[in-house]
């Protein structure tokens, strides 16, 4: 009786091992199931705002290594500089009859990002859209609706002379195309995009090597100023190829070489390479800055750069 008793618990052990949860923290090798499951049924219609990130999903921690078995390492590079450093929680699921709708957040210190990822009826990785990042530095407050079909609405909005500017760009995911097409596109902001732009360094030195403003046009440029020290430089770019297409960053950018720079901030998955030469600045986005543009449009241009005015001698 008493070793028919040992068995039974040693059978109830062994069991409860095989079938527990599954590790999700590890570098082992896991089912599609077990990796689907650890993401909570989200309900619909629901809001998340850019300060409430921090509090949204589950505790759940995923791995880089399992996450990756699913999503692949390409995907996981547009939400993340450092993979290995950052803290995968998965924050809900959108169940559909053909495919399944993904929602996860990437902690890499005091950064937060969202993103959704669309995955197949048979677990296979078809696209995926960043959502939502929190300590945006461009005076907006950002949040992102998502609808029942479903749409995902991203808002940006601030109030400037008390009157209330907002953009708002709804993304779908397109079978036909396989990945997200832009559904919605709605914004109170024209009137002051034809507007002369802000720039907010305008007024700071231009004593180094490569300080100036590199110019297309009044929508299309770039001012470069004096940083910390000769291998430094404050940036502020501007840019706009139609109405689905605005980029804005403002940025430190550090030298790696004689005419080589390169900018990246910790948690931000953004890094953008620079190339100077006496008379202009190439831009080319490296890693994912999505955050800071239009979906479709990365940075990516050579812009002129404009011949100082000289300053008159008074008589």
């Amino acid at each position: 009786m008493q070793k028919t008793c040992v068995l039974f618990v040693f059978f109830l052990f062994f069991y409860g091992c095989k079938h527990g949860k599954a590790d999700l923290t590890g570098n082992e090798k896991i089912s599609a199931e077990d990796f689907i499951a650890a993401f909570p049924n989200l309900k619909l219609p629901a809001y998340i705002s850019d300060t409430a990130l921090k509090n949204f999903g589950d505790s759940t921690v995923i791995s880089a290594a399992v996450f990756t078995q699913f999503i692949g390492d390409t995907a996981l590079k547009g939400f993340t500089k450092n993979a290995e450093k950052t803290v995968i929680h998965p924050a809900g699921i959108i169940r559909k009859s053909d495919k399944d709708f993904l929602l996860a957040t990437f902690e890499e210190g005091k950064q937060i990002n969202l993103g959704v990822f669309v995955l197949s009826d048979k677990h296979a990785f078809l696209s995926s859209l960043p959502l939502l990042a929190s300590g945006e530095k461009d005076g907006y407050k950002h949040s992102v609706s998502i609808t029942t079909e479903p749409t995902f609405i991203l808002k940006k909005e601030k109030v400037i002379n008390n009157v209330s500017l907002y953009t708002r760009n709804g993304f779908a995911y397109s079978a036909s195309a396989g990945n997200f097409s832009k559904v919605l596109s709605d914004s109170n902001e024209d009137t002051a995009r034809n507007n002369e732009i802000i720039n907010p360094i305008d007024t700071l030195p231009v004593a180094n090597k490569y300080s100036g403003d590199y110019i297309k046009d009044k929508k299309n440029f770039i001012s470069v100023r004096d940083g910390k020290n000769a291998n430094s430089y404050l940036f502020f770019v501007h840019f706009e190829k139609g109405s689905d297409c605005i980029g804005e960053l403002k940025g430190a950018l550090n030298l790696t070489g004689e005419k080589d720079g390169v900018f990246t901030e910790s948690g931000d998955p953004c890094v953008i390479r620079f190339k100077f030469t006496t008379t202009a600045v190439t831009v080319k986005e490296e890693n994912n800055c999505g955050n800071h543009r239009g979906i479709t449009c990365p940075f990516d241009f050579t812009f002129k750069k404009k011949k100082p005015v000289k300053k008159t001698k008074p008589e």
